[in-house]
């Protein structure tokens, strides 16, 4: 059974590790906020340090190990400088939901209702998604992303108003 480390120790010669049993050369490592010896293989596995490059890696896997880590940088740096992973021709920007008065939802319900229509049938005259018209109506035109036009729609046909002028 494994013991738990006092931490009074670093590399040895002949010890033993603390996860596996192994004897031979240990190293301290740190496991879980443990401080522990072990032998390579754990120390590689388990301790929190072992993800690195070591001495005991190859040159190999050292090599390996810096290029995984300069194209992660290359692909985090690329994407925070430019757009051009969005989707072509999406502009985001142009039909920005305006801030919405905080009754928005039962506006529309109660406007739609006196008009007499359904919800299926209003998006259908304003040539919306029937989707958009639910969300809007339960109050979730955030969640779901509803555009900007929509409710600029919404406001026209039932004559009503949605958008927070502050």
């Amino acid at each position: 059974m494994a013991k738990y480390s006092t931490g009074s120790g670093g590399n040895s010669a002949g010890g033993s590790c603390e996860l596996c049993g192994a004897t031979g050369d240990t190293q301290t490592e740190s496991v879980a906020g443990a401080t522990l010896e072990l032998c390579r293989d754990c120390a590689q596995n388990h301790g929190e340090s072992g993800g690195g490059p070591s001495s005991s890696d190859s040159p190999d896997d050292q090599e390996r190990k810096r290029r995984a880590a300069q194209n992660a940088a290359k692909m985090q740096d690329s994407q925070s400088a430019d757009a051009s992973h969005w989707e072509d021709g999406a502009d985001y920007d142009a039909d920005q939901l305006p801030y919405l008065v905080s009754d928005y939802g039962a506006r529309v319900t109660e406007a739609r209702q006196e008009e007499g229509l359904q919800t299926d049938e209003l998006a259908d005259e304003l040539e919306l998604s029937e989707d958009d018209v639910l969300a809007v109506e339960q109050g979730r035109a955030v969640q779901a992303n509803v555009k900007g036009s929509t409710i600029v729609a919404l406001e026209k046909f039932l004559d009503i108003e949605l958008a927070d002028s502050r």
